[in-house]
């Protein structure tokens, strides 16, 4: 049964109030999200930096919430190393910033994260057609990657489609992850469409002038919307 699907937040971190990061995570515990979404940026493959591992190895010492690294980065392998995995943990690299994917995806697996890929919208599901057996998350980029705030590219959607209907087909594993836009207007639309993991941003969870909690609660509320007509679309 569709009903039966779990979908997952991921709070992105670098979204949230950090003149009150301790408090903002406190709630994230409370109110059981599935992740905190770490986007590590280096201002090469986006324009953009964000997130160390000093501020980022600090928040996870404070929280038991597993952790989903983002990592948009030019040849992410060069920093692999930098990272620790907890249980349940994921660590997704972008298709296009890998000189040799198969070789990260293989590390990143030994190193013990689930491993994740990152599609940019104008990249084709296809490209991961030879390693899909490999990844544990698919994660489809909604907007262009280094700036909260985007608008959603509509016809990523259509890409989460296809790789659920390839899913359900070959019977692969993998989840698919979201990342862009995840707010009231997107979010039945997301998971209708398949999606496994909504990463929450600006745009849905972090929103001035609401508590994270009320976020929460309403972004639970538009997963069900979501969930109750794909039931009835059969999708």
């Amino acid at each position: 049964m569709i009903l039966d699907r779990k979908v997952k937040i991921s709070a992105s971190i670098m979204c949230a109030d950090w003149m009150n990061l301790g408090k903002d995570i406190r709630i994230l515990e409370q109110a059981n999200v599935d992740y905190i979404h770490y986007d590590i940026m280096d201002g090469f493959f986006c324009p953009d930096y964000c997130l160390g591992t000093n501020i980022i190895n600090v928040i996870r010492q404070n929280t038991t919430i597993p952790s989903d690294y983002h990592l948009m980065v030019e040849e992410p392998s060069r920093i692999l190393d930098n990272f620790v995995p907890k249980e349940g943990d994921i660590l997704s690299i972008h298709y296009e910033a890998c000189r040799n994917l198969h070789r990260d995806i293989i590390k990143i697996k030994r190193m013990g994260f689930k491993v994740g890929v990152y599609l940019n919208p104008a990249t084709p599901a296809s490209v991961i057609e030879y390693i899909i057996e490999e990844i544990d998350v698919v994660s489809v980029m909604t907007v262009n990657p280094g700036y909260s705030g985007q608008k959603l590219v509509p016809q990523t959607l259509d890409k989460v489609v296809m790789l659920n209907d390839w899913r359900r087909r070959e019977k692969f594993n993998f989840e698919i992850s979201i990342d862009g836009n995840v707010n009231s207007a997107n979010v039945p639309n997301m998971v209708r469409a398949g999606a496994d993991i909504l990463v929450g941003g600006s745009s849905g969870l972090f929103i001035k002038g609401q508590s994270p909690m009320e976020s929460i609660s309403k972004l639970r509320g538009y997963i069900k919307d979501g969930l109750n007509n794909a039931n009835k679309t059969g999708n």
